[in-house]
Order: C-alpha cells, then structure tokens, then sequence
C-alpha cells in the first residue's frame, strides 16, 4: 500500500536546492518502498510455497496409511477347514487389515461339500475375503499359497495299528509337500494340525527341502490354549491374566504340560502359577492328564472332534507366528529342534518360542527341574520311535 505524500513548504533563495535535495529524497524513497513490496511479496511466496509443500507430504503420507495390503493367499486343507476359514475370512488369523484369499483342498468324496462351503463363504459377505478356490487337485489347490494349515489326514480308526495309521499319514503328506514345494511362494509358512502331527510335519520337511526348516511347524498351541484354560478355571482368574505355560514335546499323552514359569496377573502384580495353586499334587497328575486326554473327552461329550478350539488355535498359533507375540509372553509351538535343552536334533518337538517379524525363536535359559527333565526325555523318545515308524513306511 502506497503511503500519503509529505507536503513540505520552503521560502527564500536556497529554496531551488532545497527543491533539489527532496526531489532526491523522494526518489529514494520510492526505492525503499519498491523494495520493500518486493520482500512482502517475497515473504507470501514463501509461505504459500510451504504450505503447498506439507498440503501435498501430508497427501503422500495418508496414500501409505490408507493403501490396502496385497492379499494373502492361504491354503486350508481337510473338514475342519469349515470351522477355521471363517474365522480367517474374519481376520482372526492375520489381522482386521489383511486381506486375504482362501484356497480350500479337500478329498473327491468332499467335492460337493467342500463347493457348499465355498457358496456360504461368498454369502457371508466377509470384507477382507478377495477370493476362494475350492478343488481336489494338491496342485490347483497349492499354488502360490502364502500360508498353508494342513488339517488334512487319515484319522486312526478302531482296530488300526499305528504302523497302517502313519503309512496313510505318510503317503498324504509325501504328495502335499511335493505340491507346495513345485506351487507355494518361496516363503511359505506351514502348520501341520493332522495327528500325528509332529511326525506328519517332519515328513513334509523331508519331502519339501526348498522350504526352511524354520517355516514348518506343527500345532501344539491347542493344548497351551487347554492348559491356560485349566489354569484360569482353578484359579478362577480371567484366563488373559495367565501366561507362560509350555507344552513340552508331542502333540500326544506324552505332551508335558509345564506350569513351572507361568503367571497370574493379579491386583498385587505376577505371581507364580504354582504359588497360587499351592497343590504341586493336583499339578503334577490331574492338571497334566486333563490337558493331555482334553481331546478325547470332547470326543466323547460330542461325538465329534474338537473342531472349534482346534481352529481358533491354529489362528492364533499363525498370528502370533507372523505379527509376534507380546513382550514378555511366549507360545508353544512344534518346531524343528536345534538341540535346545538337550533334545535330540532333527525331530519336531514343542518348544515354548517367541516371534517376533514372522520369525520364532526358542525360549533359552529355563530351569528344568527333575520331574520335567523325566516328562521332556519321555516325549522326546515317543518321538524319535515315531519318527523311525515313519522312514520304515517310506522304505
């Protein structure tokens, strides 16, 4: 904005230099003034040219937060597939952000069931599912898979030897790992939930050397499920507030449920499980038989098996496997054995295991008294003897 003009009245002979010397001044003046709109308009530029700046990091920044993740693609093979692709659809399994693709393998007397599964799961609408494959061919069914939960496998039947049981199991799992080893992506992660699980993951491994060892797994954490649920019964506690059990070794009535290191969040902080139940009787007989025979007695009271909590951990077992556990919690897992707390090498053994960048690592440095040393030696052989059955039937 141009300021007035300054009248200025001069009389007398010095009055034409006088004339001269504003006429000057006004002229620089005029300069000042120029060069002072010139930073003003400097100034705006540079405050519009910020503004426009952060207006469009801001937008760059929100693209990210708001860009949906590429789908994971995951594989369910067997009947209980039922119970656990919804809770997956759900986002139970990988979290409410992740989409997913559902690829569903089943037997060819399955065939029209495992389509009536498909239908309902396009019914239900579900946000995050992007896509379903349902077919009997090992090769469609595994191809690209991110994730594959194999709950598929011969059951034991009255009056079968565990020999004809494990020649089944064998043969299934020789062929699937053929499958995801020629289809799956490169990092494939797998958990074996079919019995005998551990052993049945073992035999996938072999039958699958492109995957890591790291990358398979067997499901121990139904039964880590059952002994917290234990815990949280006789303590009468919320079972959220009890942590730290582990199942030791096979997934069988071998399976040693250890409460040695688990705690209870109460008002007055952690406190040991074995503190608060005061009855080191009740957890060295009857707390261990219920979480190892839980299985059979569902059976029993259903007339089926326990389909529900089965799948609900294999959801948690891979979210806890791929997002990571919480700090200062771990899981039981069966991994590959490295050796830990003098297990022999190359069996697939339940460990309790961290994760944390979808990476698990074992537990070090716990306190294994007598009785557990016994317990964790016991399941380790009934693993070893499995694992001979195993090659025996390959051979």
């Amino acid at each position: 904005m141009a300021k007035d003009p300054v009248r200025v009245l001069v009389t007398g002979a010095a009055g034409l230099d006088c004339f001269d010397f504003s006429r000057n001044c006004l002229l620089h003046l005029s300069v000042f003034e120029k060069m002072e709109n010139i930073v003003l308009f400097q100034k705006i530029l540079i405050v519009l040219f910020t503004i426009a700046f952060f207006w469009k990091l801001i937008k760059y920044m929100w693209s990210f937060l708001s860009m949906e993740k590429e789908p994971v693609t995951v594989l369910v093979t067997g009947q209980i597939g039922y119970a656990i692709v919804p809770m997956i659809a759900r986002g139970a399994m990988l979290g409410p952000d992740q989409p997913v693709i559902l690829h569903m393998l089943d037997i060819e007397p399955a065939a029209e069931s495992l389509n009536g599964v498909k239908m309902e799961l396009i019914d239900a609408a579900f946000p995050l599912l992007r896509g379903v494959v349902a077919t009997t061919d090992v090769q469609e069914a595994c191809k690209g898979v991110n994730i594959a939960v194999m709950v598929g496998g011969f059951p034991r039947k009255e009056g079968m030897e565990r020999k004809d049981v494990m020649s089944k199991n064998v043969s299934i799992y020789k062929a699937q790992a053929s499958a995801l080893e020629k289809n799956a992506a490169a990092d494939v992660k797998v958990l074996v939930v079919a019995n005998p699980a551990n052993t049945n993951a073992l035999i996938l491994k072999e039958f699958a050397p492109s995957i890591p060892e790291k990358n398979i797994t067997c499901l121990t954490r139904l039964d880590h499920n059952r002994a917290l649920g234990q815990i949280s019964e006789k303590l009468n506690v919320h079972v959220g507030d009890v942590k730290n059990v582990i199942i030791w070794g096979n997934h069988s009535s071998t399976q040693y449920p250890d409460v040695n290191h688990a705690t209870v969040t109460t008002s007055g902080g952690e406190k040991p499980v074995k503190e608060l139940v005061a009855n080191d009787q009740w957890l060295n007989t009857e707390f261990i038989t219920t979480v190892q025979q839980r299985g059979a007695a569902i059976i029993k009271a259903r007339k089926l098996s326990s389909a529900l909590s089965a799948a609900s951990s294999a959801c948690d077992h891979i979210r806890d496997w791929v997002l990571g556990t919480p700090k200062g919690s771990w899981v039981s897992m069966g991994v590959y054995s490295d050796g830990s707390y003098g297990i022999q090498r190359g069996l697939v053994y339940s460990f309790p295991v961290t994760c944390e960048k979808g990476q698990w690592s074992i537990v070090q440095g716990l306190k294994i008294d007598e009785f557990s040393r016994g317990k964790l030696d016991a399941t380790a052989q009934e693993l070893i003897e499995e694992k001979s059955l195993a090659h025996s039937c390959l051979n």
